[in-house]
């Protein structure tokens, strides 16, 4: 019971950090994060891992009312908040906003679509945190932020199915099992993105699971 109760922790709060870019935001994981809590050992399991304690007091403050449902209070950000787009301190020049629109505007969810956004130059002086200070530097345009959501989530659907291949090709040993389980809605938000291959690999992946339980 209380490695289900772990499992179950470990997944809020990998919803919780990737709440950013998850289709319908706060909205859609709130109602997760309620649903999937009411077991005290959850709560439990949640205070002792890192930044738990903080989602931790938002599901709080949604049972109570004070946060409404399609919300969470700024001083309870994952990340401190680093990670939602509204920092403000990144920019960009008229010409690479141009640039970034233009590149939107024909953007599809492939990698080689991907691939275009990011070897755009002011993208990629940015490194690793290219996802997040884009955002950051187009938080005043909601147009752009709504078509950047989808570029973070294909972003991120690529690195979820290279991390599922890459399990799938490893021995199978408890810790690959436990991993699995820790990530598992992850898996199940953006392995479908990928069609009947995604499905495929997801049925797998809990296949690879369920046989060392």
């Amino acid at each position: 019971m209380q490695q289900q109760a772990h499992t179950i922790a470990q997944r809020l709060l990998n919803l919780y950090r990737q709440a950013h870019v998850i289709e319908g935001g706060w909205a859609a994981v709130n109602k997760v994060f309620i649903a999937e809590s009411n077991d005290a050992q959850v709560i439990t399991e949640l205070e002792n891992l890192p930044t738990g304690k903080r989602l931790v007091a938002h599901i709080n403050n949604l049972r109570s009312g004070k946060t409404p449902m399609d919300s969470i209070d700024k001083d309870l950000l994952p990340y401190g908040g680093l990670m939602s787009g509204a920092t403000g301190n990144v920019s960009l020049t008229k010409e690479e906003i141009k640039q970034l629109k233009q590149a939107l505007d024909s953007f599809q969810p492939t990698t080689e679509s991907l691939d275009v956004i990011k070897n755009l130059p002011f993208v990629k002086k940015f490194g690793n945190d290219w996802v997040d200070d884009i955002r950051s530097a187009i938080a005043f345009d909601n147009d752009m932020l709504t078509k950047w959501r989808t570029v973070a989530q294909t972003d991120k659907a690529y690195k979820i199915w290279n991390s599922a291949k890459e399990l799938l090709s490893e021995t199978l040993t408890e810790r690959n099992r436990a991993q699995i389980q820790a990530d598992m809605l992850e898996y199940e938000t953006y392995l479908p993105m990928f069609g009947d291959a995604g499905k495929e690999v997801l049925s797998k992946l809990r296949t690879f699971m369920s046989s060392l339980s």
